[in-house]
């Protein structure tokens, strides 16, 4: 083998070895975080489209903030079924799904009286179905990657082990605001 194939292959399995190192840092980098301890409860959650945050309070304070992935088309509010946006505006957690195609689900109360009256008056649906959740059941190993792409259907996604935690302690009728 020549000296030059040899170098060009050095080169691809130490960018691979990169790569690879890099994958695994972000794969791994939510288990650095800190779990929140026994006993805490959400009263608001803020989601920040544009930051691509979803942040969890009690008594107006800031108890910790996740990073997550949002519909195919993150810029603007949910319009119609399809659209592959995140909806806008202020909701509620309405109910725990536990029979849900992701790893738990979190059921946001969209859409509102207003979100049908403007889906209506366009004469489309305005969609439905819109949740906090985890990965599609069987692909939890994908982990944080997952934000790499925004890649959801609407809905807002996080980790298997991020969606475990809040589901323990967001009460249904929680306000969850989605902000651009």
């Amino acid at each position: 083998m020549s000296c030059y194939i040899r170098a060009v292959l050095r080169k691809a399995l130490f960018i691979f070895a990169i790569i690879l190192a890099v994958a695994v840092a972000f794969f791994f980098s939510h288990r650095r975080e800190h779990p929140l301890p026994p006993g805490v409860s959400v009263d608001h959650i803020v989601v920040k489209k544009a930051a691509h945050t979803l942040s969890i309070f009690h008594d107006g304070k800031k108890i910790k903030t996740y990073r997550v992935a949002l519909g195919r088309a993150p810029i603007g509010a949910k319009e119609q079924e399809g659209d592959m946006k995140t909806p806008e505006g202020s909701y509620t957690i309405d109910h725990h799904k536990s029979d849900s195609a992701f790893h738990r689900a979190l059921h946001i109360s969209y859409p509102s009286e207003q979100d049908i009256a403007r889906a209506s008056a366009r004469g489309v649906s305005p969609g439905s179905d819109i949740m906090i959740h985890g990965m599609p059941n069987g692909a939890g190993a994908i982990g944080a990657a997952h934000r790499l792409k925004d890649w959801t259907a609407g809905c807002i996604a996080l980790t298997n082990e991020e969606i475990e935690e809040l589901y323990r302690v967001i009460p249904d009728g929680t306000v969850i605001e989605i902000d651009p």
